[in-house]
This record gives structure tokens, C-alpha cells and sequence, in this order.
């Protein structure tokens, strides 16, 4: 058990599935989510949804979907902004790595997004974790190589594929961050 967790109380899946409200559970400890998003963090996610979801249309395997209870074990349980998932046995929660999770940062939510579910990410193999940036409408694209996230880059007015994938997937950032151009 890490050491925050013996000093505070550790929760598990069984207490989670109790709570009301959004929750996410890291370590047995409980993280409430912030309050319903920005219209803008919406709209991008709208956007960066029907970019997977019109890519990976003829791929009968794979499922685009949102804010879906990701366990990881007894007392981690995540809820990714939009994950790209394959092959997933169970109806009720995500039980594998997605191949793809994209998580939109917030004020409130970026140091859990870029520091903690990062290196989560990472250790349960998650091939790509995008993170995206509304304020400054740029995503960054991280791919697992070996046992580290390498950075693709930052995406603004590109297209990127994920070509390596069992379905072939895509986002135009060009086209998801059009609206908020000024």
C-alpha cells in the first residue's frame, strides 16, 4: 500500500460503487471530480469523439466511449474523458488498457491528469494518453515505447493516425479546435 494511503482511510471498488456523484479511486484514495466541464471542454471532447468514432467506424472490435469506470484493481478506478477500447469482455467497466485515452486538462484536474494518471497510464500499458489543452487548443500525443510514454508532439493544425493499432484510428485537431479560433 503506498504510504498516503496508511495514513488516510483506503477505500475499494466495493466502496466506490456506493457513492453517489463522480468519483475516481487512485490508491484507495478518493478523488471527487470536478463539477459538470466548460462548455468548451465539451464541445472538444464532442469533437475529439466523432474523430475516433468516424476512423474507427469499420472496425467492428473496437468501441469510442466516454467517461467510462476504467478498474484497474480492488482500489484503483479511473474514469478517462474518451477512451478508444478493443475487444472488452465486460459490459459493465473498462477491464483492459484502452488503446487510446485522452483526458481534456482542467485547472482542477491537471496535475492528477499529467502527473498521477500518466504514470498509471503508463504502467498498465496504455499504447497512446493524449492530453488536451483547450486554452490553448493544442493536444499533446504521448506513445508507449518499451516502458516509457514518448512524446509525439503537439498537435494544433495537424492530423494525427494511430496507425499501428488493431483498428485504424485518427483525429484532425484542425477540425476539432475550428469552432475556438479566433
Amino acid at each position: 500500500m503506498p504510504p498516503l494511503a496508511q495514513a488516510i482511510e483506503c477505500y475499494t471498488y466495493d466502496d466506490y460503487k456506493r457513492w453517489d456523484g463522480e468519483w475516481e479511486l487512485i490508491d484507495g484514495i478518493a478523488y471527487a471530480m470536478a463539477p459538470s466541464p466548460m462548455i468548451m471542454h465539451q464541445a472538444i471532447a464532442g469533437g475529439i469523439i466523432s474523430e475516433l468514432f468516424s476512423s474507427t467506424k469499420k472496425c467492428k472490435r473496437c468501441l469510442v466511449v466516454v467517461e467510462q469506470n476504467w478498474k484497474i484493481d480492488e482500489i484503483t478506478v479511473l474514469k478517462p474523458d474518451i477512451s478508444l477500447i478493443c475487444n472488452e469482455p465486460n459490459d459493465a467497466y473498462i477491464t483492459k488498457s484502452p488503446l487510446i485515452v485522452v483526458e481534456i486538462i482542467s485547472k482542477s484536474t491537471a496535475k492528477r491528469d499529467e502527473k498521477y494518471k500518466f504514470e498509471i497510464y503508463k504502467e498498465e500499458r496504455v499504447p497512446y494518453y493524449v492530453l488536451v489543452y483547450p486554452n490553448d487548443l493544442k493536444a499533446k500525443i504521448y506513445k508507449l515505447e518499451g516502458n516509457e510514454y514518448i512524446k509525439q508532439g503537439d498537435f494544433s493544425l495537424e492530423e494525427y493516425e494511430f496507425s499501428d493499432l488493431e483498428c485504424q484510428a485518427s483525429i484532425d485537431f484542425e477540425a476539432v479546435f475550428e469552432k475556438f479560433r479566433r
